[in-house]
C-alpha cells in the first residue's frame, strides 16, 4: 500500500510539475523584453485593423503562437450584463429610436485564454434566421456567424490602452543588458477598436467594442535567429 502511494504521489507530481512546465514564462521586466511585448502588441493590432474579421484575426495569432492544443475562438456569453443601444450607435446602425437591437458581451477564448472581450450591439432584422439562432444558442463568435453576409469592418476609434515603454523613453539610454529583479507587469486591458460591420451591400448590421487582453502575450518566446 505505502508503495502505491507512493508511485500515486509520484505520478501526481510529474503532472503538477509538467502543467507548470507548460505555461509560458512571464518576460522579465528588462528594456528587450519591453520591445518585444511593444512589437508583438503593434503586430496583433495591424492584423486585426487590416482584417475582415477579429476573428479569424486571432484564431491565426493563436495557432502561430501554439497557445491552444486546436487554435478554435469560441464566444463565451458573459451573462446578466445590459447595455441598451446609445443615441449614438443607433445613429452608425442607421436605426430608428424603435428598431430593435440586440446586445452582447462576450470573451473570446482560445484554450485557455480569453483573448479578448468584446461589447457587440446588432440588428436582429438585418441577420440571417440562422445566425440569429447561432448567437442565441451557440457559443459562435459574431464573426463566423455573420460570414454569409460577407461582412467587412470600419473601424471609427482605436485606443493602446497600455504601452510597455513609458513616455519619453527614447530620450534616455536604456541600460539592454540588465537583468531583470521581477516579471514585468503588464494590465489586463492593452488596446481597443470601436467598429461598425457592415454587409457586401453597405448595411451597417452590427457595433462592437473590442478590448484586447494581456493573454495575447501568453506564449514562450523562441531562441531562434530572425529571417
Amino acid at each position: 500500500m505505502r508503495k502505491f502511494l507512493a508511485l500515486a504521489a509520484a505520478v501526481i507530481g510529474a503532472v503538477h510539475s509538467t502543467a507548470r512546465a507548460a505555461e509560458p514564462a512571464p518576460l522579465p521586466d528588462v528594456f528587450v523584453a519591453r520591445l518585444e511585448a511593444l512589437a508583438l502588441i503593434q503586430t496583433l493590432n495591424a492584423r486585426v485593423l487590416a482584417s475582415r474579421s477579429a476573428t479569424l484575426a486571432l484564431e491565426s495569432w493563436c495557432g502561430e503562437h501554439h497557445m491552444a492544443s486546436e487554435p478554435k475562438i469560441v464566444a463565451r456569453r458573459v451573462a446578466e450584463v445590459e447595455k441598451p443601444a446609445s443615441a449614438e450607435t443607433r445613429a452608425r446602425l442607421r436605426v430608428g429610436p424603435e428598431e430593435p437591437i440586440k446586445y452582447r458581451r462576450v470573451q473570446l477564448v482560445c484554450g485557455d485564454h480569453v483573448l479578448a472581450e468584446a461589447d457587440n450591439w446588432y440588428v436582429p432584422a438585418r441577420l440571417p434566421a440562422e445566425a440569429n439562432k447561432m448567437l442565441e444558442t451557440t457559443q459562435t463568435p459574431f464573426g463566423k456567424a455573420v460570414q454569409s453576409l460577407q461582412p467587412f469592418r470600419r473601424t471609427f476609434e482605436t485606443k493602446i490602452l497600455w504601452s510597455p515603454l513609458p513616455e519619453g523613453w527614447e530620450m534616455q539610454r536604456q541600460a539592454t543588458g540588465a537583468v531583470a529583479s521581477a516579471p514585468l507587469s503588464v494590465p489586463h486591458d492593452i488596446f481597443e477598436h470601436r467598429v461598425v460591420l457592415f454587409s457586401a451591400e453597405q448595411t451597417p448590421f452590427s457595433e462592437v467594442d473590442e478590448t484586447y487582453t494581456k493573454e495575447i502575450l501568453d506564449f514562450d518566446l523562441k531562441a531562434a535567429p530572425l529571417r
